[in-house]
């Protein structure tokens, strides 16, 4: 600025220069003319630059240098970088702030951003799902007044913000949330919504396992302990002695039952991965025909059907585990003179096993929950029959890890049907029987045919 003023006043003094020979020799009013046309033609070259700065200043343009003439163009030029350097710090910030948003926009967890009167400054798409907000039409809205839940209301007014708020809202009465509300910025209060809906399920879960655990275990310890003190106040004679005795024995099998499907269900559920080892379904299917006619004592017919030629792919004890219950389960709820099949079918897209039987039925309303621990049907028919109540969870979760479904079908009166039906990546495939046994040798992935027999499948009847 100081040369430029210096510039200026060594042209005014040039001016002067010129003006006083002029006034001297010729007359005074000529010298002022011409000092006067001097200064006019410096005020028109500074009003031609400030004009071409003005026009810049409405619409600047960043992609080209403003040109001026002597100083000025040094003016325009530092003019230039630092307008161009304010737009690329401004366009950094916006794409920061766009990363920002993204980044909101991306969480799993709802994001509200509010000001200390609790205006929505800004939410994300998951708050917005959550709390039932619109950032469009509700940005600068109190949420008060959007979301009126009382204890919603009361969280935010009190001002104690060391806990988190568990909330259910009333639009998702099966959703939970946990909210936690952060100051920042002074002023400034950022809530956090957490959806923690499993986590309270698996809670409550917990919870019900321990209460059922506990009172399974409680009645089978009550009668003991009322035994045990009877045997040690009141001399029996030994038929009755033994008689308590022997009632004692069924209270403690049967907590051992417990204990041993609750370490069956545990075993499961922490272990990895089945193996992919060939299961031999003809063998399976045999020996739990065996099992059955062996539990059901000759009450009950026992049918086998086979339409299929397959195996399975995975873990034999956990397969053997499941099907298993569902045979056991089908003697024990079929009276006496019924009828119980075990089906093994394999089609191109899937594989399926199941048994039916005409024992009861289920109501349908007890369906869905058949594979909660320990939820039963009648107690006392379960407890007379030797169930745990742990039976068709094990079966659940032996499938799953086999990325097999449990699909049940029941009627009151007629009986009941459990399905597993594995997918076709779990079937290792062999050909139709007639193919298998003509084309044995070229069937490397298929076992020998051991089960035929038993299964009620001569190779005459194949061949046929």
């Amino acid at each position: 600025m100081s040369s430029q003023l210096i510039r200026a006043a060594l042209l005014a003094l040039l001016f002067a220069a010129v003006a006083l020979p002029v006034g001297h020799f010729f007359a005074h009013w000529a010298g002022w003319a011409v000092f006067s046309a001097g200064l006019a033609l410096q005020l028109l070259f500074h009003f031609r630059n400030f004009a071409r700065l003005d026009r810049w200043s409405r619409q600047p343009v960043v992609d080209a240098s403003l040109e001026g003439e002597g100083e000025w163009d040094n003016i325009f030029g530092r003019l230039y970088r630092h307008e161009k350097d304010l737009r690329s710090q401004i366009e950094q910030r916006d794409q920061t702030i766009s990363l920002l948003r993204a980044a909101a926009q991306a969480l799993t967890d709802g994001v509200v951003m509010l000001d200390l009167q609790n205006n929505i400054m800004f939410c994300n798409t998951t708050a917005e799902t959550q709390l039932g907000l619109r950032l469009d039409t509700d940005q600068g809205q109190s949420i008060i007044n959007l979301v009126r839940q009382p204890e919603f209301v009361a969280y935010l007014e009190a001002l104690d913000f060391s806990r988190p708020l568990t909330l259910r809202p009333e639009r998702y009465k099966d959703r939970v949330y946990a909210i936690h509300v952060i100051p920042y910025a002074g002023s400034r209060r950022l809530m956090q919504i957490k959806d923690i809906t499993q986590a309270d399920r698996l809670d409550q879960t917990r919870r019900d396992f321990v209460a059922n655990v506990s009172h399974e275990l409680r009645t089978p310890l009550t009668v003991l302990a009322g035994f045990l003190e009877t045997l040690q106040e009141i001399e029996l004679e030994a038929e009755e002695r033994n008689r308590y005795l022997e009632m004692m024995a069924d209270q403690s099998r049967r907590m051992q039952s417990i204990v041993q499907d609750l370490l069956t269900l545990s075993s499961i559920e922490s272990a990895p991965p089945p193996e992919n080892e060939v299961v031999d379904m003809a063998n399976l299917i045999d020996k739990l025909r065996r099992d059955a006619e062996a539990l059901s004592g000759g009450r009950h017919t026992i049918v086998v059907e086979s339409d299929g030629q397959g195996d399975l792919r995975g873990s034999e004890p956990e397969l053997i585990s499941a099907f298993a219950n569902l045979v056991t389960n089908a003697v024990r709820y079929t009276p006496a003179g019924g009828t119980i099949t075990l089906q093994w079918k394999v089609s191109p897209q899937a594989a399926e096993f199941a048994v039916q039987d005409t024992g009861l039925g289920i109501d349908a309303k007890h369906i869905p929950r058949l594979t909660e621990r320990f939820y039963r049907i009648d107690r006392g028919r379960s407890r007379d029959s030797g169930g745990t109540g742990l039976g068709l969870a094990i079966v659940k979760h032996s499938l799953n890890r086999h990325q097999a479904q449990l699909d049940i079908k029941s009627e009151v009166g007629k009986g009941s049907r459990f399905a597993a039906r594995f997918p076709a990546s779990r079937v290792n495939r062999c050909l139709g029987s007639a193919d298998y046994l003509q084309d044995r040798e070229e069937q490397t992935d298929c076992p020998p045919q051991r089960g035929d027999d038993a299964l009620g499948l001569s190779r005459n009847n194949l061949r046929s």
